[in-house]
């Protein structure tokens, strides 16, 4: 178990109900498997190696925004 004190990454939202996560799981495995191809890594674990990762601190999405 996970303890009290971690917090959610990022911004939390609530939703409405959409219906199964199937869709949502398969369209993240589909942008990895993508983003695989893209590299020319031929399993997950060779990811990190083909490819650099930048850190993005500063991140504006108005889709969530109370200004809305």
């Amino acid at each position: 178990m996970l303890g009290a004190w971690l917090s959610t990454e990022g911004k939390t939202v609530e939703v409405p109900f959409k219906g199964d996560v199937e869709h949502t799981i398969r369209d993240i495995l589909g942008g990895i498997r993508s983003t695989c191809t893209y590299v020319g890594a031929a399993k997950l674990k060779e990811l990190s190696r083909r490819t650099t990762f930048i850190r993005v601190t500063q991140q504006v999405n108005p889709i969530f925004s109370e200004a809305c």
